[in-house]
This record gives C-alpha cells, structure tokens and sequence, in this order.
C-alpha cells in the first residue's frame, strides 16, 4: 500500500490524564483528511493503516475516536474494526435518517462505542439516536454561554458522556468543567498558568530542587535524600526500574541500588519523566503532561542520533529539553525563569525559551506535529536535510510507543 499518516489528537478527563485520541488518518504528508473523502474507501485505508502500524503502538490500552460519515457507517467493513479500540464518531453533517438509527442500533449491539458531533443549531435533528449514543462532543468555541448552557440541559436527559473540543486554554477548560464535561480535548495543558508574585507549591518546590540536582550531576546521596520527599514519585521510579530491568533475579529496592543497575544517566531520565507523574499539592497529576514530556524527549534524542550517531551527549541533551519543554507549566513557572534556575548550556536555553537553534527548530516541529499541523511540520522538515518524513512518522511513533509503556506501567494498580 502507499504510505499513510496518522495524526492523534489527545482526550483527557478533567484531572488530565488521556483516556483516548481522535485519530485523524491522511493520504499524505498534507494536512487533509482521509476520512473526510466521503467514500467507503476509507475504511480500507484506515483498516491498513491499523496493520501497518500496530493499533496498540498508535493509542496504547485507551480509545481511538475515529470520524465517520453516513457511507462509511453503512459499509460492512467497518466491522473489521477492532470494538475494544475504538470509539465511531458520527459526524454532524450525517442526516439521521431511519436507516442510519436502525445501523447504529445494530453496531451497538455488536459491542461498538458511538460518539457524535453535536451540531447545536438542530439539536432535535439528532435526539432520536441519542439513546444509543456513549459519547456526545461538542465544539465550546462555536457557542455563546447561554447557548451552551441551553444544550447541556437539552442533553442531561440522556446518560452520555459529553466531550468538549476545541479546548485551548485553562480558562475554557473549568468552565467546562464546570459545567459537567466528563472530557475535554485540545492542548489547553501544555499551556503554562503562571502567576506571578505568590511564592511557589511546597511540593512544586521540591521537584525543582530535585530537577536541579538531576539535571547538575547531584551527589547520589542528595538526590535519594529529596526523594523522600515525594514517596509516590519513589515508588513510581522503583516500579519503573524494575520493569526495565526484567531480567534480573532480585528486585530492586534502594534508589542507590538502581544507579548501580542502570547508571547515572538512566536513572536521570526516568527521573526527569516521572517528575511530571508526582503528586501536586492539590492532589492530582498530570498524565498528559508526562506523556507529551516523554514522546517529546525521546523523539528529540532519535533526531539527534540521526543526525550525529557519533554525538551521545548531544543525544543525551536533546532527550533534556524534550522532557524539559513543559516544565513551565508542571511547575507554574516562567520558563526563562526555570533555565536560569537550571544553569544549563546555552544552546538548550535558547531551544526551551524561544525555539532558537538547531534544538529549537526541532522541537518546534515535534509542537507542530502534536497539534496536527503537518503543513506547517512539513516545512519545518524541509529544513533538516539529513530527516525525511517517512523517518520523522515512523521514530515519532516509536516514540509514542515507548512513552504508552511507561504510561500503563505507572498506570497500574499501585
């Protein structure tokens, strides 16, 4: 087949953890949509697509939301997809006519999830299936307040789920909680929340002293001492250690006994990646922080190994500023701010405060590609003339998949 690409756009709860992606399939690098083609044939690609790639490498153990128009509703090769994978999300365009109810009635009872656009202006137009419905999604940006409120009291007679879109600031993203969203999508977490002039969270305090001392080469002893203060970040990193190292014989139980199995700069990178899994003062964490943190930092690193195999600590650098490029918002801190703290080398400074530099551009690109932006990425791309963007896909979802498995791992039963 002719190579695809897949764009994964990110569901959370309301306490920031990925509970599932839409999935948006394309025939090309170009920012166009298979699934908007309107014909039955995207069902095929979409089915190969999840050959070629591996559904559990694309979304891990969560949802993938996939667009559906009345066409590919009706085909019969939709139930080649996987149920316990997928979420089909009718979109608002479909006329919900006899024929399409008596079809998601019957792709229900075969055990799929359904999820529809809600097009606000004919609410009535879609009341008829939403009984069948898991999933109602609704664009909050298109809405004035009083509108908005008018539908969800429309849809609080029927026990959906109700997933904002279109999310792309903290502010929007409490007044949908506020008004009872269980879901919300868009990048509004990556965005920081700094206020200036109130003294940093105690706990946020102590993760930046941790970082400092991971990022500066601190003495083993201090930074086993500063775990102390986040026990749940120590279990977390045990548990992860552990899983890296399968094979051995005994489990491993001291901080100090994990450097001797993996080695300072191992154990730094789980560190630095499980910073964004620790519990804040209020209680909660960020899922999707740590996993955006992740697939950036190790996606930097395999460009960088492409483009200076010879050059570990480059490598090693670039894995840094990935994980380091949302700390401002784990820690509600200016960035500039945050690398001053740090005392890191100058060309890491300029990547993580203005995407300058060779690092910068790179990691420009890797912010473009997360949103689904694969025009813009593209151009970017072409800049870089030792990465093409067949490589650029393929190691972003190896990426991807190495940052799922550590996702589940820390995701287990604790």
């Amino acid at each position: 087949m002719s190579d695809v690409y897949l764009g994964r756009l990110p569901i959370l709860d309301t306490k920031q953890n990925v509970v599932a992606y839409e999935l948006l399939f394309r025939s090309d690098h170009h920012n166009k949509a298979v699934v908007a083609d309107n014909s039955a044939a995207s069902a095929k690609v979409i089915i190969e697509t999840y050959g070629q790639l591996g559904i559990e490498n694309v979304i891990g153990k969560r949802r993938g939301f996939i667009k559906v128009d009345a066409q590919f509703l009706m085909h019969d090769s939709i139930l080649l997809l996987p149920k316990k994978h997928v979420v089909l999300e009718i979109l608002r365009g479909v006329e919900i006519t006899q024929a399409i109810a008596l079809r998601c009635a019957f792709l229900k009872q075969k055990g799929y999830q359904l999820a529809l656009s809600y097009a606000g202006q004919s609410s009535n137009h879609f009341d008829h299936i939403l009984s069948l419905v898991n999933i109602v999604k609704i664009n909050v940006n298109e809405l004035t307040a009083a509108h908005l409120s008018e539908i969800m009291k429309h849809l609080s007679r029927w026990p959906i789920l109700l997933l904002a879109e279109k999310v792309e600031n903290q502010e929007t993203a409490n007044r949908c909680i506020s008004l009872n969203f269980q879901m919300l999508q868009g990048f509004y977490f990556t965005q920081p929340e700094v206020i200036s002039g109130k003294n940093i969270d105690p706990s946020k305090l102590s993760l930046l002293k941790l970082m400092l001392l991971v990022v500066k080469d601190g003495d083993i002893s201090e930074i086993e001492n500063e775990l102390k203060y986040q026990p749940g970040l120590s279990y977390n990193l045990l548990r992860m250690v552990n899983s890296a190292s399968s094979g051995l014989s005994a489990k491993i139980n001291s901080i100090k006994r994990a450097i001797m199995i993996l080695g300072r700069k191992q154990l730094q990178r789980w560190i630095q990646i499980l910073l964004y899994a620790a519990k804040q003062k209020n209680g909660s964490s960020s899922d999707a922080l740590m996993l955006t943190a992740a697939i950036r930092g190790k996606l930097l690193e395999s460009i960088a190994t492409i483009d200076r195999p010879h050059d570990k600590n480059h490598q090693d650098r670039a894995f840094m500023v990935g994980v380091l490029s949302l700390l401002d918002t784990l820690l509600g801190m200016e960035m500039m701010q945050l690398v001053e703290t740090l005392n890191i080398q100058q060309d890491m400074r300029e990547a993580l405060v203005f995407r300058r530099g060779y690092l910068g551009q790179q990691l420009q690109l890797i912010e473009t590609y997360e949103k689904g932006e694969h025009e813009a990425a593209s151009a970017l791309l072409s800049q870089m003339i030792f990465l093409n963007w067949d490589q650029f896909t393929h190691m972003e979802l190896e990426a991807t998949a190495w940052a799922n498995r550590i996702s589940d791992s820390i995701n287990q039963a604790t």
